[in-house]
Formats: structure tokens, sequence, C-alpha cells
């Protein structure tokens, strides 16, 4: 068996391997094994009956823990077996703290260590109390923003519409012990990167992977964030198409803005504010991402995210506040309602790509629409036939050539630069039976 999250092998002991005991205690427990390669294989460990007493009396005395440690004697020699359970409070060795994460061992400092003694201590990064900041500090607009739009989401009642800013934030356990949460100056302080660096949003328009062509950055406190860059995206960034209905014009964004104001409101929500880095968002001719540092829940994986599932909140009074102004729903449904609004206007559902901490959503553009195939360069009959494929689903050589009234050699060679752009796909067939759909 190979090394794992919760296994380690060494061929003998160090005392320097109470850094390894301390890392496991602080995650999930694990087995460390005395007397075994790198693999797996028996090797034998000398004075296994000696290390027998003496390890748990220095995990004890060093670590101020207890250990299970069992002697295994077999013919391929002794080896000592070391059970960790997980603890509930912070372990550390002479001072350092260390934590087990996949096969490996790291010591925690900074931020890091910031936010593990806190969630030890039943506290979330959000839930810390920030010294020297007071009510007052706050901007007095944004509570009556937040009133307001909460009572009309029927998520506060009309007392709270006269009730005093202090009043509020102790109602939304903002306040702990005399002291106002990180949240509270995230959501409602003018200027909350004077306590939390990166606290902003960057958005930017790509031409290409790093072809920056224009960029905006948006701050303030974390509503004063969602309602300026969603109204920047849908003014700026993501085009309005145009139709009519008789003499009625009507728009119809790239993508649909519920969906996308949901997948601002996960990030913002959501983010990891230690890390210091801005959520980042960037548009594409044909894509938008949207990025912010964060972590799933742990034994998470991104199929967990895709069917039903409870609500795991990274910042739950950011989230909570969010709820009680009506932003967003508490039973985790934000990526149910994104994929269903994209499928309801025919685009394809929004993606995730999670990598360490980097957590993205991407939404896809329905590029078969007249004005970006023109785009592409394609002539008149070539978006003709994309649109006709689009609508039925496929289409023959035979249908190219009725519908642009061309040639067999012509709409040979149309479908050929189709395929070539990608746009097209061949069926495979050969011969009278061979057709095309969208690649």
């Amino acid at each position: 068996m190979a090394e794992s999250q919760n296994i380690e092998y060494k061929q003998s002991w160090r005392d320097e391997y109470l850094k390894w005991i301390c890392g496991f205690a602080n995650a999930n427990g694990g087995t460390i094994f005395i007397g075994k390669d790198d693999g797996g294989k028996t090797v034998g460990v000398a004075d296994a009956k000696k290390l027998l007493e003496d390890i748990p009396n220095k995990v004890r005395d060093v670590l101020g823990i207890l250990v299970d440690v069992n002697l295994h004697e077999t013919v391929e020699g002794d080896f000592l077996e070391i059970i960790v359970e997980p603890y509930p409070n912070a372990v550390n060795y002479k001072g350092q703290y260390h934590y087990r994460s996949g096969s490996t061992k790291q010591e925690m400092k900074g931020a890091t260590l910031d936010k593990f003694l806190l969630q030890k201590k039943g506290v979330r990064w959000d839930g810390a109390a920030v010294p020297r900041v007071s009510v007052d500090d706050l901007k007095k607009e944004t509570f009556v923003f937040f009133r307001q739009r909460g009572f009309k989401n029927k998520r506060l009642s009309e007392d709270s519409l006269i009730d005093r800013d202090e009043h509020l934030l102790e109602n939304l356990k903002l306040i702990e012990n005399g002291y106002l949460k990180r949240a509270a100056i995230l959501l409602f302080h003018p200027d909350p990167e004077k306590y939390m660096t990166g606290a902003y949003v960057k958005i930017g328009y790509f031409e290409g992977e790093t072809d920056l062509i224009f960029q905006d950055e948006v701050h303030g406190n974390l509503f004063e964030q969602v309602e300026r860059t969603i109204d920047l995206l849908f003014t700026k960034y993501i085009k309005a198409l145009i139709s009519y209905d008789g003499i009625h014009r009507n728009e119809t964004y790239e993508y649909p803005k519920e969906a996308v104001r949901e997948a601002l409101l996960n990030a913002i929500a959501h983010k990891d504010y230690s890390g210091l880095t801005p959520i980042q968002i960037r548009v594409y001719p044909d894509k938008l991402m949207i990025w912010n540092e964060g972590h799933l829940p742990e034994n998470w994986t991104v199929s967990n995210l895709l069917k039903s599932h409870s609500s795991r909140l990274y910042n739950p009074d950011i989230a909570n506040a969010f709820f009680r102004s009506g932003y967003v729903e508490s039973w985790g449904r934000g990526i149910s309602k994104m994929t269903e609004q994209c499928l309801a206007e025919g685009l394809p559902e929004p993606s995730y790509l999670v990598e360490g901490s980097d957590f993205w959503v991407v939404f896809k553009k329905d590029i078969y629409n007249t004005e970006y195939l023109e785009s592409l360069g394609l002539n008149r009959r070539q978006v003709k036939a994309v649109l006709f494929t689009k609508n039925k689903g496929k289409i023959t050589n035979t249908d190219y050539q009725e519908l642009a009234g061309v040639s067999r050699e012509t709409s040979t060679r149309d479908i050929k630069e189709l395929i070539d752009k990608k746009l097209f796909k061949s069926s495979g067939i050969k011969g009278a039976g061979a057709y095309y759909t969208l690649n």
C-alpha cells in the first residue's frame, strides 16, 4: 500500500518524526509505520521494544497528546504501528503547527495558521473580531440598502427599517464581545481594504488568453461590489442581442443575468479572504470566467457540487447577511439555478474547474448566432448552413446545396472550411449517408 493522506512509512525512528504525528493530529488522523520502506515493504527496525515505550512518552511530553503504538513481529523483521487520532484542539511541536495534506507534511504559518487556529476554536475567518473599528465607522447608506432589500424580499421584519445599526448587527451576529467581526467590515465598511488586502473585484476583457484589451476594478464593501460589478458587466463587457417583436425592441444578453449574478455572489460569499487576492472575472469573445480563491468542503469534488447537496458555508456570517438581504438562498441551490437558467436560454451548462485553491466558474456563449459567425469570416451561405444545422441537428451535402443554391463542388468546399474552423464535424460515414453536425 502506497503512502497516502492517512499513511506514512519510515525505515527508522527519529525524534523529528514527532512533526509527522503533529500533522496527523491536526488533520484527519493517520498511521505511521516505523520499519517499512517507502513502498510499504517491511525492512525491520532496531530496538523495537525500547521504542515501544519511548515513543508514547515523547509524544505525550512534546506534543501533549496520546497515541497508540503497536509492535508487530514478522519474519522480515519487527515494525511499529503508531496510530494517531485527529484532535479537536490545535497541536503544536515546539511552537510549530504542522498539518498532513495528501501524502506530505506542511508547516502552517501566517494567514493559513490564523485560519486553522480559528477553526479549531469553532470560529471561521469571517467571524474573527477586529479591534479599533466602531459601528460609527460603517457606511450608513449600506445599512439603508440592506434594510430595504431585506424587507422587500421578506427576510427582515418591518421593525428592522427603523432599528439601530448596532442592534441590526447584533441580530446578524456580526458583533462579538463588543467587537465588530471581519464580516461586518467586509459587508458595511466604506473601505474594507483598509483592513483586508485584496477584498475587491477585477474585470478584464481578453481577445485571447493573454491579450487584455481593457479592464476595471470594483472596490467598496461587498454589497457595493455585487451591484457595481453586475452593472459594469452588463453595460460594458457583455453584449445584448437585439430583436424585435413587432414594434417592441427586445434585448437578450449573451449570458443570463441571474446566472452570472449567482456565480458572482457565490464567489464573494465563499472566497478565502485570507488569501489577499481579488476576485477575477475574465470575459472572452466566447466565454466568461469567474475566479475566486476558495476551497471545497473536505473530501468534496466538483461532482458533489453538481448533485443535490447541503449548503456548506465557507464564510457563514457573510452568507447569512446575503441571505437576509435576499441575495441568496440558504439551501445550496446556487449551482442548480445557474444550470437551469443557462439551459432555459439554450446555452451550455456552466462548468467548474477546481485546482488547489483556484475555483473557476465558466459560462460558454451560444456562438451559433449570425453576429458571431460573421465575425469568424463565414460567408452568408455558411452562416445560413450553421443556423440550419443548429435547428435541425445535422446537415447533408445535398441539404447544403438546396439551402444555398450552389453546386456540389461549392458545397463541399464550404463544408470543408466549416470543419477546418471546428464548427462542423463529420459523421465519418462515406457516400450517400454522410452528414455533418455542430462541433
